[in-house]
């Protein structure tokens, strides 16, 4: 056996070699600030305006529509609060199973007078319709709906919904962090559409933490939640990370190449695993609707998720729980409970994402220390009680 065994690819991706490689010079010799007017300044602001065309160009949108930021929660709120600073006060509306740096930055903007739409979610996750509805009725002046559930895996069909609120001219943005290297995206369909931002992140798709970007039509009024020298058109101040932005862009140019033939292997391994998964009597969260083809979540009867996920840690296998707690307020996934899931199950979530690295072989071995594990979990449990 082969260990460890790295499971948990939607929490992050190794480091593509032809990325490192790319960012090296910019960690080394190549030091210049792109601000800087003399030669080492205009290299690096020439390594930031290609990686800009490549990430654009991997997403089929113009390099104007790139703004680049230090992660895909700063692209979030820049959106969220950038918009909303410079708009009246209105409503928000969003999936009730959003990321946390959707639902904290619209919450805060209850607090300045903002009205919050969260829309429900069906059992398998997707968006309901008649919640949608609902929601359009007040006339949101935003609306943000992730492309892919980080935590289900669950795609939604964000084209549709902004066709539907386009009538009503509110800003649409979708989170699509997950989306990149495993779904193709076209900003430039999406925006035809109605869909007006579009956020990405290098680290999710083989690059490097420390550069995402907010894909953004230029007709929406955005206010910096960073003010300063006037850096990526004056919407996010700071000298630029060069070497993760240079990542980014190569990495952006590859997952786009590889995003036709990598899902259909990893929706190969996904159903080697939910196959055995089943056979141990797992829930499988999302199953009724599309989801990622790298993407399961699920749980066992009686087991919790958080000791399920350490004790597979110490057998060398990386997976995420469901559960977003601390140890003095354990909670279930929001995201779960959104979608109906009893507590007591949905503390038993955990999810696994798979990645280009992943075999067969780590299938099989997963399935066996978790058998194993699981056993061990259910004895325990006997004797206590």
């Amino acid at each position: 056996m082969s260990l460890p065994v790295y499971l948990d690819h939607n929490a992050t991706t190794p480091l593509d070699p032809a990325v490192l490689a790319a960012m090296l010079p910019w960690l080394e010799s190549r030091f210049g600030n792109p601000s800087s007017r003399h030669g080492w300044g205009r290299a690096a602001r020439q390594a930031v305006d290609e990686a800009r065309q490549r990430v654009a160009a991997a997403v089929g949108a113009h390099p104007t529509e790139v703004l680049f930021t230090s992660g895909g929660s700063e692209a979030n709120n820049l959106f969220i609060k950038g918009a909303a600073a410079s708009l009246k006060p209105g409503g928000i509306a969003f999936g009730a199973g959003e990321h946390p740096c959707v639902l904290k930055p619209a919450a805060q903007l209850a607090r300045q007078g903002w009205r919050l739409y969260p829309v429900a979610v069906d059992a398998h996750g997707r968006v309901d319709s008649a919640a949608y509805a609902g929601a359009l009725a007040a006339k949101p002046a935003l609306l943000s709906f992730m492309l892919a559930n980080n935590e289900t895996g669950v795609l939604s069909d964000v084209a549709a919904l902004a066709v539907q609120a386009r009538t009503d001219g509110g800003w649409f943005h979708s989170d699509a962090v997950q989306a990149l290297g495993k779904l193709p995206l076209d900003f430039r369909a999406l925006n035809a559409a109605g869909v007006h931002a579009l956020t990405i992140s290098a680290h999710k798709a083989g690059g490097p933490k420390g550069a995402a970007a907010l894909v953004v039509d230029k007709r929406v009024e955005l206010q910096p939640l960073i003010a300063g020298g006037g850096h990526e058109r004056g919407l996010r101040s700071g000298t630029e990370n060069v070497p993760a932005i240079v990542g980014f862009g190569v990495a952006a140019e590859m997952a786009a190449q590889r995003v036709g033939e990598r899902p259909r292997r990893l929706l190969a391994l996904r159903e080697r695993l939910e196959t055995a998964l089943a056979a141990l009597g797992a829930t499988i969260f999302g199953t009724g609707a599309a989801r990622l083809a790298n993407t399961s979540y699920f749980a066992l009867a009686g087991i919790d998720g958080e000791t399920l996920v350490g004790k597979l840690d110490r057998e060398g296998f990386a997976v995420a729980s469901g559960a977003a707690c601390s140890s003095a307020n354990p909670e279930p996934s929001h995201v779960l409970q959104a979608m109906g899931v009893a507590s007591e199950i949905a503390r038993g979530a955990v999810r696994i994402s798979l990645g280009a690295g992943n075999t067969e072989a780590d299938i099989d071995e997963f399935i066996n220390a978790l058998r194993v594990t699981v056993g061990r979990l259910q004895g325990l449990a006997a004797v206590a009680a």
